[in-house]
């Protein structure tokens, strides 16, 4: 009872402190002000300044391409998402990046870094940069500190201004940043095009200098896409080439030099600035990102400037609401909420303010199905665990027991022309955010049973299993056609009495999943048709992880080809660049997935054993 009242005076103090979204004036001083980058190009720049605190205060700047306020001109982060930095004390900035709203000059998506040998270039660092340093200047009462933090876009602007770092910024948290756009992000995971999410999102940002939303004709977008046919159909009926992002998607169906330099992650070097990695475990858009930096940050960080927290969020959960629930499912704490005051808060009042001391363990994860906070001294804990291949048998069975037998395998029949939805129909659209945010948590029996979709589950654990680590399927399969999609799906399979939430009975929960394209098997950059009907092994990364499969769940794996609209159709058919095949390139094929002695397919579990 003291914890609940305890969080609940936490909260109190900044409601009253931000009096009203429409009444700022109460607590700030607003500034809203142009600033002028090194090339002359103006920025929108939102600043709020308090009215009661004599202290120098750090600046705390957050740079957006989706507009530093509302229509009405009001700012929403400050109350909605900032209220414990509001009751900590900050100089408060936010900026619309070049091209975006208020601000001049051109737009461009993910904007590489600069050439550095051109004195004349610019980039989103600079811009950081430029805006620092003006504010240092001009804006009176500040300590010389400044912190940069955002979500997704806004997470891949706080890495920019990392790597090469104006000297009074001196924290970062990067949140939910893509780190490659190619293999792991928002518009492909291992070459697969990411279809709904990609046209939706480019029409969104390259339409005009607001968000703009793609009109739909159909209720179900699942039938538009359907509709759509091959991808060539979008430009020729809709695009007519008009959105920039999209041209490049078409242009670039490899990963060649332009998916290369708008990669991050190789820009990456010993961390400059401290910075605080932040992930969801169902990210629906970013989860590869962070996750990425922070891998690549780490093999570099001798001055111990590099951290994560991973909690049971989607994409920016944990910067609203109490962090509760995902959909269905119950975390039994408010994650969210004690993210933003225990760990967020402090991270940057210990930087920016010199309070301390920093009590951030190097990685904090949140365990689901245990739902505890767990920390360790590295990530993923390889010191603490036991990779433990869980087996696809006969009949449907998943085991730690190695199959025997010769060459046998499970199949189905792929066809592009009736594909495997990805969520429950009918699906909304991407923009503005329906069912696309919990996605990720959907009871899984809706495709379960389907005969395209095969599925291997273990007997009733008799024991908890902590799977805390990274986790890779290994799949032995052939298919009849010349490419092929894989998708990987580990699920926990709730008791069916579960008197914790009798409605949550027999519930599969997505706990990983990945597609692998299989023209990407040996070369992302040259791709290779497959031979039919040829035993080829496919690793597909199913990311890091950590979730407790409980006594009585059981462990199930799902093998598919299609997962419509969010993955493109692959046409199943060898051609060069799928942008431009025809409607003829799309024909189904026989998949055949092997559990033999031989070809053991399997799934490897990272098992937390001390």
């Amino acid at each position: 009872m003291n914890i609940v009242l305890l969080r609940g005076a936490l909260l109190l103090a900044p409601v009253a402190l931000w009096a009203a979204t429409n009444e700022p004036s109460r607590t700030f001083k607003r500034m809203e002000v142009q600033i002028a980058m090194r090339d002359g190009v103006k920025l929108y720049t939102d600043i709020y300044i308090s009215r009661k605190s004599r202290d120098r205060l750090p600046f705390l700047f957050t740079r957006t391409p989706y507009g530093a306020t509302d229509e009405k001109g009001n700012n929403k982060v400050l109350p909605d998402s900032y209220m414990d930095f509001v009751q900590e004390g900050y100089i408060f900035v936010f900026q619309d990046i070049r091209g975006r709203y208020k601000s001049e000059g051109r737009f461009v998506m993910f904007r590489p870094p600069r050439d550095k040998s051109d004195p004349k270039a610019i980039d989103e660092g600079t811009d950081t940069y430029d805006t620092i340093s003006w504010l240092i200047e001009h804006i009176p009462n500040n300590n010389g500190r400044a912190g940069v933090l955002g979500i997704s876009y806004g997470g891949w602007l706080t890495v920019m201004a990392m790597l090469d770092p104006h000297p009074a910024l001196k924290a970062v948290s990067e949140q939910a940043s893509p780190a490659d756009q190619f293999l792991g992000d928002d518009f492909h995971h291992n070459g697969a095009f990411r279809l709904s999410y990609g046209l939706e999102y480019s029409a969104m940002m390259e339409t005009g200098t607001t968000n703009f939303h793609f009109k739909f004709d159909k209720n179900d977008t699942f039938e538009w896409y359907a509709a759509l046919g091959a991808l060539s159909n979008f430009n020729q009926n809709y695009g007519h080439e008009k959105l920039p992002t999209w041209n490049d998607f078409v242009a670039h169906p490899n990963y060649d030099e332009f998916w290369r330099q708008q990669a991050v992650w190789p820009y990456l070097d010993t961390p400059k600035v401290p910075n605080l990695n932040v992930a969801g475990w169902w990210d629906q858009e970013d989860f590869y990102g962070p996750m990425k930096i922070y891998e690549t940050l780490e093999k570099k960080d001798t001055n111990h400037m590099n951290y994560v927290t991973v909690g049971p969020w989607n994409h920016g959960g944990w910067s609203r609401g109490d962090g509760r629930k995902l959909g269905e499912i119950d975390f039994d704490s408010n994650t969210a909420e004690y993210f933003r005051a225990k760990v967020q808060a402090p991270w940057f009042a210990y930087w920016l303010k010199d309070k301390g001391p920093l009590k951030q363990p190097e990685a904090l994860t949140f365990q689901t199905g245990s739902n505890r906070w767990e920390s360790y001294d590295e990530w993923p804990p390889r010191s603490r665990t036991t990779d433990r291949p869980l087996y696809f048998r006969g009949a449907g069975i998943a085991s730690f027991d190695k199959p025997g037998g010769e060459d046998d395998f499970d199949s189905y029949i792929s066809d592009p022309s009736h594909p495997v939805p990805y969520r429950h129909r009918p699906i909304s659209p991407t923009y503005p955010a329906g069912g696309w945010p919990t996605w990720l948590v959907e009871d899984q029996r809706f495709v379960h049973l389907r005969p395209d979709v095969l599925s291997w589950e273990t007997e009733p654990l008799q024991e908890d299993l902590p799977v805390v680590g990274d986790v890779m399927a290994h799949l032995f399969a052939s298919t009849s056609g010349t490419d092929s999609d894989w998708i990987v799906k580990l699920i926990d399979v709730y008791p069916e009495d579960y008197p914790k939430a009798p409605k949550m009975g027999g519930y599969q929960l997505m706990i990983a999943d990945e597609v692998f394209r299989a023209r990407f098997r040996e070369s992302f950059t040259h791709p290779k048709a497959v031979v039919p009907n040829e035993v080829a092994e496919y690793a597909v990364d199913l990311h890091t992880n950590n979730h407790a499969f409980l006594k009585g769940h059981r462990v199930m794996v799902q093998v598919q080809s299609t997962w419509f609209p969010v993955i493109d159709r692959n046409p199943q058919t060898f051609v060069e660049n799928i942008f431009l095949a025809n409607e003829t390139n799309y024909r189904p094929a026989t998949q055949r997935v092997y559990r033999s002695a031989r070809f053991a397919s399997h799934v490897t579990l990272p098992v937390l054993t001390r």
